[in-house]
């Protein structure tokens, strides 16, 4: 089942898909960059939480029936096992989905509810991977590969399709990107259509693998990964995505960790939407204006939402302190009484309000008489912390750090 990449083979996922995905409306979202008219494309409200239901779903409606027979094998940890679990429990075929063993709880038994058989593999991802490669073979089973084959992009595809059909006089789309799949179907859907319009691939600093490939030339493979973004978190571009990227992706960047943490905050705050690491980098793009979006309609994709909630306090947290709505400062004071209630009067007149204070008088880098106040205060933002600074600083109160 060997097919290229076609626009008529995008309109025909579209048209298989019509009756197994959800509906996800563009959002106005004028929070994220002002000045610019912005969008949302929320796949993270998707069936499974995630575009990957799409690729997969028309992946495996495309398999023969001799194909059916034989079942469906897949290797992830995230989002596309629950699409490819789904999309064959859907249509009555068997699934296996291999894990590495020390995958999240929650993502396991989610995969197991849509009625995968789940094999859980001794190791790390490339272990599982191995694992259903032996399994497929072993089986006779069909492997759905969760970025590069041809028709699992065209049901990424379909994505652009609908963002052209409810805004026709889009400007730029931006797309998160992990091995390519879904920035490759729908910046080949879309350059089709109009090639006016520009698409951006955004991946996370510490994992910028079709960054580095799109750069150097060739397919390059990173030695190791780590960022929140889970589920952009691929070391090796695919052969299908990296050669599409080169040919109709206009820019690819990268956006930090707190960049990203500050996004998932402003979507939950501002939109009321849950978004994975993976999910919010095109927010965090266009928010940190690290493209050229200013004055045009811009759509960014929100791929999914299917977050980690045991770390979802701490990503909350980071991105408060992206945002200047969190501070920790490190104030010099002299260590005689009424200082510290100096201090917080002075920060209280400011509208911060004060969650925490420790008292240091082991500090190398002070005189001996001084101490170090570490405050951490809720703020506005950053401007309201260097007005909190620069007050300090005045009255006679040295900041040394601020974090």
């Amino acid at each position: 089942m060997n097919r290229d990449l076609t626009l008529n083979e995008v309109y025909r996922a579209s048209h298989v898909l019509k009756s197994i995905i959800r509906p996800t409306n563009l959002q106005v979202a004028p929070a994220i960059h002002p000045g610019c008219e912005v969008y949302i494309k929320p796949e993270n409200l998707q069936v499974t939480g995630s575009f990957k239901v799409r690729g997969a779903s028309y992946m495996i409606s495309q398999l023969t029936d001799e194909e059916k027979q034989h079942g469906v094998i897949a290797c992830s940890a995230g989002n596309h096992a629950q699409g490819v679990a789904l999309a064959a429990g859907a249509q009555g075929i068997k699934s296996t989905i291999c894990l590495p063993a020390g995958a999240p709880i929650s993502k396991v038994e989610a995969t197991r509810s849509y009625g995968a058989e789940i094999c859980l593999v001794p190791g790390v991802y490339d272990d599982a991977y191995q694992r259903a490669l032996q399994i497929r073979d072993e089986k006779n089973m069909t492997f759905v590969h969760p970025f590069d084959n041809p028709l699992v992009i065209a049901g990424q595809g379909t994505i652009g399709l609908e963002i052209l059909n409810e805004l026709p006089d889009v400007d730029a789309i931006i797309v998160p990107v992990g091995g390519g799949g879904l920035i490759s179907g729908v910046a080949y859907a879309v350059k089709q259509l109009n090639p006016r319009v520009k698409i951006y691939g955004v991946q996370a600093a510490g994992a910028p693998s079709m960054v580095n490939s799109v750069q150097g030339g060739a397919i390059q493979r990173l030695s190791s990964v780590s960022t929140i973004a889970d589920g952009i978190a691929v070391k090796e571009p695919g052969v299908h995505t990296f050669e599409l990227c080169n040919q109709w992706v206009d820019d690819l960047i990268t956006v930090s960790e707190d960049e990203i943490c500050a996004a998932i905050l402003l979507l939950l705050e501002k939109h009321k939407l849950i978004a994975e690491g993976a999910g919010a980098v095109s927010v965090a793009a266009a928010m940190f204006s690290k493209l050229p979006i200013e004055g045009r309609k811009t759509v960014c994709l929100v791929s999914g939402g299917n977050v980690d909630v045991t770390i979802f306090n701490r990503i909350i947290n980071r991105g408060l302190q992206k945002s200047g709505r969190l501070c920790t400062l490190s104030i010099e004071i002299v260590d005689r009484p009424g200082q510290l209630v100096a201090v917080s009067k002075l920060i209280a007149d400011l509208g911060a309000n004060v969650t925490g204070v420790l008292h240091e008088r082991t500090n190398a880098f002070i005189d001996v008489n001084a101490c170090v106040l570490r405050v951490s205060m809720e703020t506005r933002n950053q401007e309201h912390i260097d007005t909190i600074c620069q007050a300090l600083e005045a009255h006679g109160f040295p900041v040394h750090s601020q974090d």
